[in-house]
This record gives structure tokens, C-alpha cells and sequence, in this order.
């Protein structure tokens, strides 16, 4: 759903996560669950509606790049329900972010999908090991995606010929 302007058009977006999901679900169930079908939903937002997400929910009245909501608890590495959650991205703190790190739009958005899909799936960072284990599926994942390592990317990674 995209709730404000700004945001590339809705097939653009759709294809955006559908590819980072897909990857992303791969990745972590291989064929395991191949058959399985889950839903989720990805909000595309500002950072006034994140800012008030981010205070309701987790106490932090600021914005934010991404939140997300399970529907249900999942703990990392269990496969999921039917139903995974929400997720929800700020296009200006994206945009800020993405310049800040001279990073292509589109690659920084598509590492933050995979990181809200992540979080549904029961992945944390609330301490380094947690932090080591996500970072690690994300790097994974990306590449499959020919996204550079978010965690290292220098300014060659995105020159161009």
C-alpha cells in the first residue's frame, strides 16, 4: 500500500519487494517450503506516520527507515504462518539515508524490505550475536539481488562504466 506521494509507482514498488521477498524466503526455507503460502503486507509511508508508529509501538518518538509487525511470534530459523505481518518504510528517512551513503534509492530500499521481512520471520539485532546472524542473511540475500553489502559498501561499489 503506498499511503503518501513521493514513492516510485506501485508496479515498480510491487516488483521491488516481490524480488526482495522471494530471495529473501530462498534464502532461509530453500525448498523446504517451497509450497508454503504466507501474506504480508508492505506499507510505503512518510516520516510523520513512522514517527508516530515508532512512539506507540516502541517508545521512540522519532522516524524511522522500516518498522515491523508480526502477526504472530516467530522465533528465527521456524517456519512461518499463513499470515507474517506488516512492514512499514519512510520514504524520507530512505531518501536521507540513501544520499547520506551515496547509495542508489532502489538498493538501499530493497535492503530494507529484506531487513523488515527478516524481522517478521523472528531475526533481531538487540545484541551482536543476534545483530552478526542478521547482517549475515542480509548480505546473503542481497547478493543474490546484486545489491552491494550494505554493511560495507565503499564509493566504487556503485560507480558506474
Amino acid at each position: 500500500m503506498i499511503e503518501t506521494e513521493g514513492w516510485p509507482d506501485e508496479a515498480t514498488l510491487r516488483q521491488l519487494a516481490d524480488r526482495a521477498v522471494a530471495a529473501a524466503w530462498k534464502a532461509l526455507f530453500s525448498t523446504s517450503a517451497a509450497n508454503v503460502e504466507t501474506e504480508l503486507s508492505v506499507v510505503f509511508t512518510d516520516d510523520a506516520s513512522i514517527r508516530q508508529l515508532n512512539a506507540e509501538w516502541r517508545g521512540k518518538d522519532k522516524p524511522t527507515n522500516v518498522l515491523s509487525f508480526p502477526a504472530f511470534p516467530v522465533r528465527a530459523g521456524d517456519r512461518p504462518g499463513p499470515m507474517l505481518g506488516d512492514i512499514v518504510i519512510a520514504r524520507q528517512t530512505v531518501e536521507r539515508e540513501a544520499a547520506l551513503e551515496k547509495k542508489p534509492f532502489d538498493h538501499h530500499l530493497t535492503h530494507l524490505v529484506v531487513h523488515g521481512f527478516l524481522h517478521l520471520l523472528g531475526y533481531d539485532h538487540e545484541d551482536d550475536v543476534e545483530a552478526e546472524e542478521m547482517e549475515g542473511w542480509e548480505r546473503r540475500i542481497l547478493e543474490v539481488l546484486a545489491t552491494p553489502d550494505p554493511y560495507a559498501v565503499s564509493q566504487k561499489d556503485y560507480e558506474t562504466d
